[in-house]
């Protein structure tokens, strides 16, 4: 059966282009698009259901295509003769069918059919599926890598090789607590902290879009945060892995960080299919990629007719879709332990994946004498919660560290506190660590 064709190409190629697809037995042309606009607006409109476009087609990027695949409709992808660039860009945004602008006839045909028969239910891959790099892509084929997924810094600006029995993707552990949790941002940089190492590479990401402060606590300032430098690229189809090195700083052996948005007004930069991407480009940077999130996680119901608006909740949301395993972090004191309870429901409804629950500021004051013994208790008979790991308060370590701008393992390594942030890192990092002791650590620039 011929399928009802779209065309949104450059003038340059416009033309001969489609008097090409206008003799093909799989498709026929019903709309020459002028831009990227009228294209999506024809798609919504149910008018076509396959889709020409041009790598340098003005406004295309990883939203459009994948706004054209969540309609089902299958993506044509066309680049200048002898655009590499071009080529490889439309590959990163999932384009499985990808020709130069002055194809000839019979490769033409063979690549709509190869379309129509063979992407019945075209979607792009999510955050969870390793993706495969441009560079492999065009160079090595399908599947096959140019290095390997983890290592050090150097290794992988160096493209090392490899190492035999290293894992595909590493692992995504997404940090939330509800409203009135404080502590959660300390509890995601420290335990990312206790877990970098120079031969295990960490990530720790904020994602946050109600009040990021990631770099605020570890003192990196920059006027242009990481994390929407990252969407952009993403958006763009130009995240490798040199660009996501150069946006996320080292900020201790081993320890990167994608700063998050300055200001909460800023958050419609984070959408979610770009979030996504982000996180699978991290996972296939290092082992362990730690992300802070806000608190809120609504699904905006009201914002459901209409697919393509951005939704202030979407990168908490498209994070924990890509995450391995959840910390959930409250307080301890009765509000916020009551405000946990009612969290953790709400959570099981997002996601089903492994969760440990961790109390932040134990302390007697709160909840009266053996305040670990109450804590537990409490969990236990409210939200059925067996095990936890609890944070003993040390509110002046946690204040020097934070004025120093470096971690607790950094600034006061013997604090109370660390104990079990320890703890929580070795069951996030699934191995035990190594006995508690000082690390140096890089100084921080402030770059402003």
């Amino acid at each position: 059966m011929s399928l009802p064709l779209l065309t949104a190409v450059t003038p340059q190629y416009e033309s001969g282009l489609t008097a090409k697809l206008g003799t093909s037995g799989s498709v026929h042309v019903v709309r020459r698009c002028a831009d990227l606009a009228e294209l999506l607006g024809a798609v919504a409109a149910g008018i076509g259901r396959v889709a020409v476009v041009s790598a340098d087609l003005r406004g295309l990027d990883g939203a459009a295509i994948r706004e054209l695949v969540d309609r089902g409709v299958l993506v044509l992808g066309v680049h200048r003769p002898g655009d590499e660039a071009g080529e490889r860009m439309l590959r990163r945004w999932a384009v499985a069918v990808v020709v130069p602008a002055d194809v000839d006839q019979p490769t033409l045909d063979a690549a709509l059919t190869e379309l129509v028969s063979t992407a019945d239910e075209p979607r792009l891959p999510s955050a969870r599926e390793p993706r495969v790099d441009a560079a492999a892509a065009t160079d090595g084929g399908p599947g096959e890598r140019p290095s390997g997924p983890h290592g050090t810094a150097a290794e992988v600006d160096g493209e090392a090789p490899t190492p035999a029995g290293a894992p595909e993707r590493g692992k995504v552990v997404v940090v939330w607590g509800p409203v009135g949790s404080p502590g959660r941002t300390t509890v995601a940089v420290n335990v990312a902290a206790e877990l970098a190492e120079v031969d295990t590479p960490v990530m720790l990401v904020d994602l946050d879009t109600y009040g990021a402060s990631v770099a605020q606590v570890l003192a990196v300032l920059d006027e242009a945060p990481g994390v929407a430098a990252a969407a952009r690229a993403a958006d763009q189809g130009t995240l490798a892995r040199a660009a996501l090195l150069r946006l996320a700083p080292e900020v201790a052996p081993g320890l990167r960080v994608l700063t998050g948005l300055p200001r909460p007004d800023r958050w419609p930069e984070l959408r979610e299919h770009a979030v996504q991407d982000v996180l699978a480009e991290c996972a296939d940077l290092v082992p362990l990629t730690v992300v802070d999130i806000g608190f809120c996680l609504e699904a905006d119901e009201e914002l459901s007719f209409d697919t393509t608006a951005p939704r202030r909740n979407g990168a908490a949301l498209a994070a924990l879709e890509a995450a391995d395993e959840v910390v959930v972090v409250g307080s301890a004191d009765p509000v916020a332990l009551q405000r946990l309870v009612r969290g953790l429901d709400q959570l099981a409804e997002v996601t089903d994946v492994p969760t440990t629950v961790t109390v932040n500021r134990v302390r007697a004051g709160a909840v009266g004498k053996d305040p670990g013994r109450r804590v537990r208790e409490a969990l236990r008979r409210f939200a059925g919660v067996e095990d936890v790991v609890l944070v003993t308060e040390d509110r002046a370590s946690i204040d020097a560290a934070v004025l120093e701008g470096r971690t607790l393992r950094e600034a006061r390594p013997g604090s109370p506190a660390r104990t079990g942030l320890r703890e929580l890192a070795a069951r996030v990092g699934g191995h035990p660590l190594a006995p508690a002791g000082r690390r140096a650590g890089t100084r921080r620039a402030a770059r402003v």
